[in-house]
This record gives C-alpha cells, structure tokens and sequence, in this order.
C-alpha cells in the first residue's frame, strides 16, 4: 500500500483521479447509446449503428494527435473550450438528425470529442514524479474500469427504461458537465520545473523514435485482443444458451482487472509493456476452452483479466517517460489514438472469425494477432537492450605497485581519473527544460 499512499499525498492527483472517473462515465455509454438511438428511434439495423459508431472511431482516432498538439502549444483551457462546445451541439442535436447527416456528424463529433482520456494521463505526468507514476498509472487504469462498469449499465437501462432519444441528451449532458469540470479544475499539463514559457517545437524526428512507435503498436495490440474478447464472450455464452449471464461475465472479467491493476502498481520494479502484452495474449487464447458455461468463462477470463490494466497503464507509462514534456499532449493523443483504433480492429475481426466458424475462435484469433504485434516488437527491443548493454562500459581502476625501497614507504599515487560513469539508461530526446517532474482493462478507450 505505501507506493499508494505515496502517489495519492502528491499535491492534486487525488483530486484529479476523482475527477476522471465521474468525467468518463458518460463517455464510455455513448456507444451503446448511439446503437440503441439508430435501431430504436431511427428504425435502422445494427450495421448501420456500427457505421456511425465507426465514424466517431475513426474520427477520435484521428482527432487525438491534433487535440495534444494544440494542448502542447496553446494550453488545456483553450483546447477544453472547444472541444466541450463541440460536445454540445452535436448531442444537443443528434437526437433529431436523419440518419445521412448523423453520419458524417459523427466523424466530426469524434474529431472534436472532449480528451479526457488524453489528458488525464498528461496530466499525471505532470503531477507525478518518474518513482510515483507506475502506482499512479495503475490507478488511472483502475478508474477507467469502475467507470466502465458504470456507464454502458447506466444507458442500457435508460434507453429501455425511458427512451434512447433521452438517454443522449442525458449522455450528451454528461459529457458538458465532464468538459466544465476539468475547465475549472484546469489540472497541470507540465511539472512545476516545465514553465509554460519555454513551450518550443520539437520536430518529430526527435521523439517519434522506433521505440515509442513499438510502445504505440503494443498499446493497439492490447485493446485489440480486449475488444476481439469482449465480442467473443457474448458469442459464447449466446451459442451455450446464456447469454443472460453476460453481465455477470463482463463485471468478473472487469474485477479480474482491477485486482491485476492494484497488484501492478504495488510492484517496487516496472514490467515491460512488451512482456505484459505477451502474457495477455498467451492467456487469452485457451479461454474459449471455458465451454459455454457462465462460471467456467469466468475462471478462464481471470488470468487474462489480471493484466488488461496493467498493460494498458505501462504503455502510458513508458508513453510519458519517452517524450519531453514539449510534445507529451501530441504523444498521448497518439497513445490515446492506438487504443481506440486497437478496440475499433479487435471487435469485427472477432465478429468475423466467429461467423465463419466458431465462438471460441474469436479467443484463439485475436490471441494470436497480440503475439504477432508481440513477435514484430521484440527484436527492436532486444537489440535496444544490447545497445544499451554496450554503451554502458565497465572501467577498473588500474593498481600501482608500491616499490620495494628501505626508504619509509610512500603512499601510491591515487587513479589517473575516476571511473567512467554509466551512460543513461534510457535516452530522452533533449529538451530545454528539465524531465517531467512526475488501458485501462476490458473496457477501454483512448
């Protein structure tokens, strides 16, 4: 519990952490709500929701990058002002739009979509020293869980319960209110030792390196077999006759995760993202095995459970130590991007898969691809470690014989120099202020 204790006495984290789980909770039941608005009221089909839900995708997606970079140059206020009065017109007016000009309102919603996810995580950066940020990350990741649990169940029960039109001004309010809050709140994006006068453009060659774009494809890699497994437990479960029991599958599967989220951020050593995405793709595979019996899925989505926050806060993690703080917004949007677009491959291909065969292969299939992206990485991260090995020189001080004289004896003569220091362990792009002074689980986003 100490590194606990340790990270939520840093001066406004606690307050920050809060925040972001009330503010994502109306952000995580807009796909559910956009799926029962198209099918209820605009008497649509369920792919013509996913078109829309895939527009808001591919449009967040792309949106994320901007929106840092913006953060990065004009500040969070400015940023937060128009992305919230973008949230509210389109949610304002969704409910009455025709499906053809719902549409592309939706990739622009997604475009300008309020980045608390992105911002966040920034934030914690800020906040936390380099020691305190893996607790603190875990944290975040557990956040986002317990807000996952809460608000898809909340807008399934208001669409059935009142209305979808109703339950997106209610989400639409929601996301208003969230926008507001973090305005007022207007938590640090840099350290106190990063003042905001020295922002500078840092040319993406710098920082973009082969090592942050391996970081970025583990985080895809990782809400890729998330998203493939949540589709695959509806599917398995349906074949077996219990689908009822989805619910209670998902919220154990969640749990799994916040249990394996705590443990993370109690370890005194960090753990590569690359290791932890391996070990959850190696375990998601035989959950299909579970058969089609709700308690036997269960106990085979645990050990995969236990790492899906873990995995998701040491990619943001390792995110916010390879960046200057000048370009750490466009950075996280990048993270925050390739989860979204991770969720938004992993859940068709396991739909497709399980159409042309069978349910559990939705497992063994996005399993797979995690090990693929797992596989790809690891020989840049091999050979970063051998460099890394090379470059840090191992210099014994050199013994000088005392001659053998009648003489009393004199002292020999101290080393020419001290030893060599270690080079730096991990490299980061320079940048003219000092360092930083600082998922996710089965629901996420970017």
């Amino acid at each position: 519990m100490s590194p606990y204790r340790q990270a939520l006495a840093l001066p406004g984290l606690r307050s920050l952490l809060l925040v972001s789980v009330l503010a994502r909770v109306p952000l995580t039941a807009t796909g559910v709500t956009i799926t029962f608005h198209v099918v209820l009221d605009l008497g649509r089909g369920y792919g013509a929701a996913g078109l829309v839900g895939a527009a808001m995708t591919v449009g967040a997606a792309l949106g994320g990058p901007l929106l840092g970079r913006l953060v990065d140059r004009r500040g969070l206020r400015p940023v937060l002002v128009l992305t919230t009065v973008a949230e509210a017109i389109f949610w304002s007016t969704a409910p009455t739009l025709p499906y053809p000009v719902l549409l592309p309102a939706a990739f622009v919603a997604g475009l300008l979509a309020l980045p608390i996810f992105s911002v966040i995580r920034q934030s914690i950066a800020a906040l936390a020293p380099p020691e305190h940020r893996r607790p603190a990350y875990a944290l975040d990741s557990m956040s986002v869980e317990l807000s996952f649990m809460v608000g898809p169940a909340l807008a399934v029960a208001m669409s059935t319960a009142v209305s979808a039109r109703v339950t997106l001004y209610a989400v639409g309010a929601g996301i208003v209110a969230a926008g507001v809050t973090l305005w007022l709140l207007d938590p640090p994006t840099r350290a106190a030792d990063e003042p905001a006068t020295q922002r500078r453009r840092v040319p993406r060659r710098e920082w973009l390196t082969g090592r942050l774009v391996a970081v970025l494809a583990v985080s895809l890699a990782t809400t890729l077999v998330l998203g493939g497994t949540d589709v695959a437990v509806v599917a398995v479960l349906r074949a077996g006759g219990e689908v009822g029991w989805t619910g209670v599958v998902l919220a154990a599967w969640a749990v799994a995760s916040l249990v394996g989220g705590f443990a993370y951020g109690a370890v005194s050593r960090p753990v590569s993202p690359l290791a932890l995405v391996t070990v959850l793709s190696l375990c998601t595979i035989p959950v299909g095995l579970g058969g089609a019996h709700w308690w036997l899925l269960c106990l085979a989505l645990v050990p995969a459970g236990m790492l899906c926050a873990p995995t998701l806060a040491a990619t943001a993690d390792t995110v916010s130590r390879l960046v200057p703080a000048d370009v750490r917004g466009e950075a996280m949007g990048l993270h925050g991007s390739a989860v979204t677009v991770g969720i938004a491959l992993g859940a068709p291909l396991a739909g497709a898969v399980i159409d042309a065969s069978a349910p559990p292969w939705g497992f063994v299939v996005t399993g797979a691809i995690g090990l693929l992206v797992a596989a790809a990485v690891l020989p840049a991260e091999l050979r970063r470690r051998t460099t890394r090995t090379m470059a840090t020189p191992t210099v014994t001080t050199p013994a000088v014989a005392t001659p053998a004289v009648t003489t009393p004896t004199v002292a020999a003569p101290a080393p020419a120099s001290d030893p060599i220091p270690p080079l730096p362990a991990e490299p980061v792009p320079a940048s003219p202020a000092p360092a930083a002074s600082a998922s996710a689980g089965p629901g996420v986003t970017g």
